[in-house]
C-alpha cells in the first residue's frame, strides 16, 4: 500500500459541495491499495502511521505522534498514487488494485483506523472528491508497506 501523509492544520472533503469528512490538527492521508496488498500490509501502515512522529513538542521538534496530540485523521482513497509514469506522457494504472480489492482493502483500513483512533474521518470511495487543506509545515511524508 501506498500512503501520502500530510500534516495540517485543517483539512476537509467535498462530495457533490456537500462535506463528507472534515478534521482539524491532524493527518490527511492519500491511501492506495496496490496489486497483491493484502490486510497485514494495510494493519502494518496504519500502525506505522498512527505512531510516526512527525508533530512538534514543547522544543518544537517533530518528537510527537497523531497518538499524542490526540489529532485527527482524514483517509481519503487514491488510486492515482499508483502511477507508473516511465512510459509516454499518459500514466499507467495497472498496479493499483482492482476496483473491488481496493474497496475492500480501504474499507478494511478505515474500520481498523476507527478501532484504533478515536478521530476518523474520510472521503468516499470512487467519487470525485475535492480535497481541502492547510498543510502545516509543510509536512508531507510518503509510505509504502508491501508483503
Amino acid at each position: 500500500m501506498k500512503a501520502v501523509l500530510q500534516r495540517v492544520s485543517e483539512a476537509r472533503v467535498r462530495v457533490d459541495d456537500a462535506v463528507v469528512g472534515e478534521i482539524g490538527q491532524g493527518l490527511l492521508v492519500l491511501l492506495c491499495a496496490e496489486r497483491g496488498d493484502t490486510e497485514a500490509v494495510a494493519d502494518r501502515l496504519l500502525v506505522k502511521m498512527l505512531k510516526l512522529r512527525i508533530f512538534s513538542d514543547e522544543a518544537g521538534k517533530m518528537n510527537r505522534s497523531l497518538q499524542d496530540i490526540g489529532g485527527g485523521l482524514l483517509l481519503v482513497s487514491q488510486f492515482t498514487l499508483a502511477a507508473d509514469t516511465s512510459g509516454g506522457n499518459r500514466p499507467s494504472f495497472g498496479q493499483a488494485a482492482a476496483p473491488d480489492e481496493g474497496r475492500r482493502l480501504y474499507e478494511h483500513f478505515v474500520a481498523r483506523a476507527r478501532a484504533a483512533h478515536p478521530i476518523v474521518q474520510t472521503g468516499i470511495f470512487a467519487a470525485d472528491m475535492k480535497v481541502s487543506l492547510v498543510n502545516d509545515g509543510p509536512v508531507t511524508i510518503p509510505m509504502q508497506m508491501s508483503a
